[in-house]
């Protein structure tokens, strides 16, 4: 059964910066603003062992892990170029009164 999450304050979720937000299970995910819509990924990239929210760098829809250069669609999770192969893990978002939720 999927869990509601409140992660933070929709505001700051800016668009043009990756924003990091911790999960009940210790792990992260990471939150991107685009085109005024809030999406959330995992925060590890699947390629190797980088925070996208420390070490990625967002433009459009793509974010980019500088850990290798790969990048993935951060709307849709999928890997958009090499190395990364595997689909980010993605959540769906809402926002309720200003609270950036995701189901978990």
């Amino acid at each position: 059964m999927a869990e509601t999450v409140v992660l933070c304050a929709a505001d700051q979720v800016v668009e043009g910066e990756i924003k990091q937000a911790p999960l009940p299970d210790g792990t992260n995910v990471a939150l991107y603003r685009i085109a005024g819509m809030i999406y959330a990924t995992a925060d590890m990239c699947t390629h190797g062992e980088a925070s996208l929210a420390e070490e990625g760098i967002i433009s459009g829809k793509i974010v980019e892990c500088t850990f290798h250069f790969g990048t993935f669609d951060v709307t849709t999770g999928e890997p958009t170029g090499m190395p990364c192969e595997i689909p980010l893990k993605t959540y769906p978002v809402t926002v309720v009164d200003g609270q950036v939720q995701i189901e978990v």
